[in-house]
């Protein structure tokens, strides 16, 4: 059993692998996460609908090149942003791929839960 044991307030303890683990670092033990924000609605992107509605405004389209991922390209740059089909398996990592590629569009914040 390889991981890392996580202890919640109510004292409730689990056993998680090594990815969420450094999740739940980054995210911190007050009850924070981190969440993309769209910066010109400040609109905190929910749901993969709510995403490729802001991604096809800045011209990326839908990419079909691996079937278990949703990637978009844009056709004025190399960049492709693959993003796993399930949103919530959607993290930080992809949240930060999405801000490099969109810096003047997307950040992302910290917030309280």
């Amino acid at each position: 059993m390889s991981g890392v044991w996580v202890f919640n307030p109510n004292g409730v303890m689990r056993l998680v692998d090594g990815v969420e683990a450094m999740e739940g670092c980054r995210q911190g033990s007050g009850g924070r996460r981190k969440v993309l924000v769209h910066t010109t609605s400040n609109e905190i992107i929910t749901s993969y609908t709510v995403l490729e509605r802001k991604l096809y405004s800045l011209g990326w389209e839908h990419y079909y090149d691996d079937p278990d991922l949703l990637q978009f390209h844009k056709h004025s740059t190399i960049d492709l942003i693959s993003l796993p089909m399930d949103f919530n398996r959607f993290k930080s990592m992809h949240m930060y791929d999405i801000v490099v590629k969109n810096k003047h569009s997307f950040e992302v914040r910290d917030m309280m839960m």
